[in-house]
């Protein structure tokens, strides 16, 4: 057992901030503080968590969280850096913190930085000094730059994909926060710790936690964390959808015996190299055309196609139109013959267009293609409006039934106001949608989310061109680190002398 978990009974005082964002740098679209939900002090910011938060005095500043898009707007990130470090030193001139929760995705991009969670927490370690005890918690999809881990105390991260351990993470990460900057308060040690950079990198696609062989690397986290002397090791797949020298494989590890952390983390790099070349895509793949003819041939109902390379969940656009058009262009689906869904497309003029038309109206509609307006572009056709919904995470959307003349066809074209992503079933329901409804469902998706899963007969992954386009040697990374799996064919073994430590002190 870790000594983190018989710290001394002091009651610290934590700081809490952050900005969340996975950010993609190779879609056009740019995030804005509009895409952003904004918490601001404590009880907002505590709020946010559907656990009990540890006991401890809390102090929140700032923290913001969208959906994954493209860089920040620089302006806007400024600002809230600003508004954090502000917030923390008046903070600290009130009485000392004793740690400091920086709540991240980790694979933020702003306009003009490298490495902007590596900028931001530079920054808060201005103002709240270097004895407070810093821990993050992030998504496994994040990037652990060095400047990161020399910034930080205590780094952890998800140990599934799909993020079913979100909270779970949080959780853990402020837990063992508290503890480390109670027994610190107390005049104990910080804990030591390791990093091990991994020249890989891959989507999230193929290192899903329901496939091999991430599923066996990450289970074998809960047997090196029960070790003597080690609280936690966690391993981060890294962005690939940034041109970055940071996006990379990590694993970190801390505790309080340093041999073993640094073991651990050696040893769980050494079985993610040993599978290196293992990694495969999560469902079958290929063209988006070679998806569509296998989804109309097949007895599997609904069967579900993803148009993975404009997924917003990844920071693509989510208004190409590429799968769109071949939707449109298959007699089957024209005819009324196999019924199509695709959900969906940001389109505020189609979304306006449509709610002024209203329910059950006809009207000419150009989709789609606006934001990453590579070919072929807005699509036009004319549509009948089945349906019409405003919530906080669409804004306006609506559902449109593609007529050819004033016949039905049956495709069925799910546009919003607002960039998301359909991945529960009550989504689908607010436009009177089921998930089974339909013969083929194309989602802008990666891997599917557990609703999605679960509601799929049969499921391909179509490699299609966008802003996180699965084919990362089509992308033009230029910037990265290199050797690089998957752009080059070999790279090294980890050995002792790649371990980086810290702590202790």
């Amino acid at each position: 057992m870790s000594a983190l978990a018989q710290s001394p009974t002091v009651r610290p005082r934590l700081g809490i901030a952050g900005i969340a964002i996975e950010s993609s740098t190779f879609t056009p679209y740019r995030s804005s503080e509009a895409d952003f939900e904004v918490r601001h002090g404590t009880e907002e910011i505590l709020s946010r968590y559907p656990f009990e938060v540890p006991e401890a005095e809390y102090v929140g500043v700032l923290h913001a969280r969208a959906l994954p898009g493209g860089q920040l707007d620089r302006d806007t990130y400024e600002g809230w850096k600003a508004e954090i470090v502000d917030g923390l030193a008046a903070a600290c001139e009130n009485a000392p913190l004793d740690g400091f929760f920086f709540d991240i995705h980790g694979a933020m991009s702003v306009v003009g930085l490298d490495d902007a969670e590596g900028d931001l927490i530079t920054a808060i370690r201005g103002a709240i000094g270097p004895d407070v005890v810093v821990g993050t918690a992030m998504d496994l999809h994040g990037n652990v730059s060095t400047t990161l881990f020399e910034a930080c105390d205590l780094l952890t991260c998800y140990r599934h994909a799909p993020h079913i351990d979100a909270w779970e993470t949080r959780e853990r990460g402020l837990r063992d926060l508290v503890e480390a900057s109670a027994r610190v308060a107390a005049g104990g040690e910080r804990p030591h710790k390791a990093l091990v950079h991994l020249p890989i990198l891959l989507p999230g696609e193929k290192t899903s936690t329901r496939i091999e062989p991430a599923k066996s690397l990450y289970a074998r986290i809960p047997e090196l964390t029960a070790r003597e002397g080690v609280t936690d090791v966690s391993y981060w797949i890294g962005f690939a959808w940034a041109d970055q020298p940071r996006c990379k494989a990590a694993i970190v590890a801390f505790g309080d015996d340093a041999d073993a952390v640094d073991a651990a983390a050696l040893e769980l790099a050494n079985a993610v190299w040993d599978k290196r070349h293992d990694f495969e895509f999560v469902a079958p793949t290929g063209t988006f055309d070679d998806c569509l003819e296998q989804a109309i041939s097949s007895s599997l109902r609904p069967f579900w196609i993803s148009d993975s390379g404009d997924n917003p969940g990844a920071g693509g656009a989510d208004d190409t139109t590429y799968a769109l058009a071949r939707l449109l262009d298959r007699p089957e689906i024209r005819a009324g013959e196999v019924s199509a869904l695709m959900v969906s497309l940001v389109d505020p003029e189609s979304t306006s267009t449509a709610h002024a038309l209203g329910m059950g109206a006809r009207g000419e509609f150009r989709v789609g293609g606006r934001i990453d307006a590579r070919e072929p572009g807005p699509v036009a056709l004319r549509a009948e409006v089945t349906a019409l919904d405003e919530a906080a995470n669409t804004g306006h959307s609506a559902a449109l039934r593609v007529l050819d003349g004033e016949r039905e066809t049956g495709l069925t074209v799910v546009v919003t106001a607002r960039r998301s992503q359909w991945a529960t079933r009550s989504m689908f329901a607010r436009l009177g949608l089921s998930m089974t409804g339909f013969d083929v469902v194309t989602v802008k998706m990666g891997y599917l989310e557990p609703d999605q899963y679960e509601a799929a007969a049969g499921w391909l992954l179509a490699l299609t061109p966008g802003g996180v386009d699965q084919d990362l040697r089509r992308l033009g990374h230029s910037r990265i680190d290199r050797p690089m799996i998957p752009f080059d064919a070999e790279i090294p073994a980890p050995t002792s002398e790649d371990v980086v430590t810290g702590g202790g002190r």
